[in-house]
C-alpha cells in the first residue's frame, strides 16, 4: 500500500483526545466535492457565464480549476463564488504542457472524457498516488468511440490524448459501477456521432446527468440505460449543497459521543448519495432531516443526529455504491457498535486514494478492534479502541476516520499523514473544533 503522503512540505499529524462531554451545536460543511468538479468542467464547456455558489475551495477542485484555465477559460474566484466564463464545447485551447492533476482521480477520468473530443493534443498526470490509480478502464471505451488515449503498460497515467479525432457514439456497459466512468463517457459523448448508451450495473451517483438537464443538455435514463446525444451546453447559474461525504464524519460523530446532538445544514441528500443515511439508521441512528428544499435539481436539507447506541450489522450489497466515499466513517461507526458489522461489495475500495479496506483494518487493529478483511470488504467487531498512533496512508478521508475513531477512545489517538485532508474538506480541524470535537494539528519533519 503506498503512502502518497511522501513528498514535498512538512508532514502534518492530527492527534485527538477522547471527549468527555457531549457535542453540540450547528454547523455546515463544505460543498460538495463530486458536483463542484462537474460544474467547473460543464461551465468551461458551456455557452456563456455561469455563476457558482457553494464551490468547494479544495486542493482536488482546484485542479479542475487550473485544467480548464490553462486550456483559455476564464474563471474568476471569489472566496467559494465562481463566475465561470464558458469557452462553448469546441472553444478550448491547447494547454502549454502537461496537466498536473495532483491527488484528483476525478479530475483525471471526468478530464480524460471530456478532452477526448477536443482538436488538439493534451497530456494528463497527477502525483505519486494519482499515478498509481486506474485508468484502463476510462480509456477502452473511449478508444473504443474513436478517441486515441495512451496510458502506460500498467494502465495507469501519464495519459495523452491525440486530439482530432472524430468520435462514434458507443453502446457500453459499464464493468463496474463507476460515476466516474459513467461521467467520463457522458462527456465524451457531447462529442460523438450518434447516440452514447451506457448501462449500469448498479446505481452510481448521477451528479453528471443532473448538471447535463441543468446546462440544457438532458440525458435519458430508462431502467440502468442512460442515454445522450451530442448537443451545445448553455450556461446557468449554480448552487452546490454541503457535501454528505464531508457530513458523515460528523454524523458518526454524533452517534458515538454519548448525549451528543448536532445540527448540519444545507447538506446535499442526492438519492444516489444518501445511503450512508439508511446504513447508519440501519445500525440504530437517530438521524433526521428538515427544510427540504431543491437547488439545481439536487435535493439538500439539514440534518439532526443525536445520540443513541449503535448495532452492527450486514450491510446490504445494494446500498454499497451509494455510500462508497463514506465507508472510512461508517467502519468507524462499527467499531463502536455492538456485534460485528460486515461489508462486502466495496472492491472499489481498493483503487482510492489508498486501499481503503487495508487501510481501515490496519488503523482498527493497532487501535485493538477486530477487523477481518476480504476482497471485498472487511468485517469489524465492534468494542472500545485504545489509545494507539495510526497511518493514513496520505488518504484524506482515512485520516478523518481515525480522527473520528479518536472521540470514544480509551487513550489519545494519533493520525498520521493528514496533509491531504485539504484535498476534500480544507478547515475540517476548525468546524470540529465549533462543536467540541479538538484535533490537534502537529507539523512533522
Amino acid at each position: 500500500m503506498s503512502n502518497s503522503s511522501a513528498g514535498a512540505g512538512s508532514r502534518v499529524d492530527y492527534l485527538v483526545n477522547p471527549v468527555d462531554r457531549p457535542l453540540q451545536g450547528r454547523i455546515r460543511v463544505p460543498g460538495d466535492k463530486s458536483i463542484s468538479h462537474r460544474v467547473v468542467i460543464l461551465a468551461s464547456l458551456a455557452e456563456g457565464v455561469s455563476g457558482c455558489s457553494g464551490f468547494l475551495d479544495s486542493a482536488d477542485t482546484r485542479a479542475t480549476v487550473s485544467a480548464m484555465r490553462r486550456m483559455g477559460v476564464q474563471i474568476i474566484q471569489e472566496d467559494n463564488y465562481l463566475s465561470i466564463h464558458g469557452a462553448g464545447l469546441h472553444g478550448l485551447s491547447a494547454p502549454p504542457d502537461i496537466l498536473d492533476l495532483g491527488n484528483s482521480g476525478t479530475s483525471a477520468r471526468l478530464l480524460l472524457g471530456a478532452l477526448a473530443g477536443q482538436r488538439f493534443a493534451s497530456t494528463l498526470s497527477g502525483d505519486e498516488s494519482l499515478v498509481r490509480r486506474p485508468m484502463r478502464r476510462v480509456a477502452d471505451p473511449l478508444n473504443a468511440m474513436n478517441a486515441e488515449v495512451r496510458i502506460t503498460p500498467q494502465g495507469t497515467l501519464p495519459a495523452q490524448i491525440t486530439g482530432n479525432r472524430r468520435l462514434r457514439a458507443i453502446d457500453y456497459e459499464l464493468p463496474v459501477a463507476s460515476a466516474q466512468l459513467k461521467s467520463a463517457l457522458l462527456l465524451a459523448g457531447l462529442y460523438a456521432e450518434g447516440r452514447t448508451v451506457i448501462t449500469e450495473p448498479a446505481p452510481t451517483r448521477d451528479h453528471t446527468e443532473r448538471l447535463l438537464a441543468h446546462f440544457a443538455c438532458p440525458v435519458k435514463r430508462s431502467g440502468k440505460r442512460i442515454t445522450i446525444d451530442s448537443g451545445v451546453l448553455q450556461a446557468n447559474d449554480i448552487h452546490i449543497p454541503g457535501d454528505i461525504s464531508s457530513a458523515a464524519f460528523f454524523l458518526v460523530a454524533g452517534c458515538i459521543v454519548p448525549g451528543s446532538d448536532l445540527l448540519i445544514e444545507g447538506v446535499g441528500l442526492n438519492p444516489t448519495r444518501r445511503a450512508v443515511l439508511d446504513i447508519l439508521k440501519l445500525m440504530g441512528a437517530d438521524i433526521t432531516t428538515s427544510n427540504i428544499v431543491e437547488a439545481a435539481g439536487e435535493p439538500l436539507a439539514d440534518l439532526r443526529v443525536k445520540y443513541r447506541p449503535l448495532q452492527g450489522i450486514s450491510i446490504p450489497v445494494d446500498l454499497v455504491p451509494g455510500a462508497i466515499d463514506e465507508f472510512p466513517a461508517i467502519m468507524v461507526a462499527a467499531c463502536y457498535a455492538a456485534g460485528e458489522t460486515v461489508l462486502r461489495g466495496a472492491q472499489e475500495l481498493r483503487v482510492k486514494e489508498s486501499d481503503r479496506i487495508q487501510a481501515l483494518a490496519h488503523g482498527l487493529e493497532r487501535t485493538g478492534i477486530g477487523a477481518e478483511t476480504r476482497p471485498d470488504g472487511l468485517s469489524v467487531t465492534g468494542g472500545r479502541p485504545g489509545a494507539a498512533t495510526v497511518d493514513s496512508y496520505g488518504d484524506h478521508r482515512i485520516a478523518m476516520a481515525f480522527s473520528l475513531a479518536g472521540l470514544g477512545a480509551a487513550g489519545p489517538i494519533t493520525v498520521r499523514n493528514c496533509k491531504n485532508v485539504d484535498t476534500s474538506f480544507p478547515g475540517f480541524t476548525g468546524c470540529a473544533a465549533e462543536v467540541g470535537w479538538e484535533i490537534k494539528a502537529a507539523h512533522a519533519g
